[in-house]
């Protein structure tokens, strides 16, 4: 939805999603090789198995990136209802993964890590970054897509912050 819209999001997909548009560059290649200096961090920091579940899901979203549009039409799609269901989706994707100790690479692994290290707020660490990450693309992007970025990149951070809590349901 995200990239149909002409939007993007925060951290190493954001990023991706950057150099994608600025380039000729495939978004769903661009998103796993940025992902995979992160994965050094989860590796020492966080162990094999979350570092282990965060690859097969990196490798999973950036296989599924690339065959979305084969399979899923978007012409209609409002990029203000793109930027709020997308974002949903997404925190609600990365709250699943990050519940059952995996996440989705890049800075999910960063947030992860710090909120188990330091006690700070996945979410709140997710959207910080997110934030500067959209703004960085008023540089490539119009100022509308800009805004309706970070209405997703909000909606993504709020799913985050209120659901993903030390205590809460942690699956195994």
């Amino acid at each position: 939805m995200f990239s149909h819209a002409g939007l993007l999001t925060g951290g190493v997909a954001g990023v991706a999603f950057l150099a994608s548009y600025a380039s000729a560059w495939s978004l769903a290649l661009l998103f796993f090789l940025l992902s995979l200096p992160f994965f050094g961090l989860a590796w020492f920091r966080l162990g094999a198995e979350f570092t282990l579940k965060s690859f097969i899901a990196v490798a999973l979203v950036s296989v599924c990136t690339g065959l979305a549009p084969k399979v899923v039409r978007f012409e209609l799609l409002n990029p203000w209802v793109a930027s709020v269901l997308g974002g949903c989706l997404i925190g609600f994707g990365l709250l699943a993964l990050l519940r059952h100790r995996a996440s989705v690479g890049g800075v999910n692994i960063l947030a992860q890590w710090l909120q188990q290290s330091k006690g700070l707020s996945a979410g709140k660490v997710q959207l910080a970054v997110d934030v500067v990450v959209v703004l960085a693309a008023l540089f490539v992007v119009p100022p509308v897509r800009v805004l309706q970025s970070v209405v997703g990149a909000v909606a993504i951070g709020a799913i985050l912050a209120l659901n993903h809590r030390p205590g809460r349901y942690l699956g195994v």
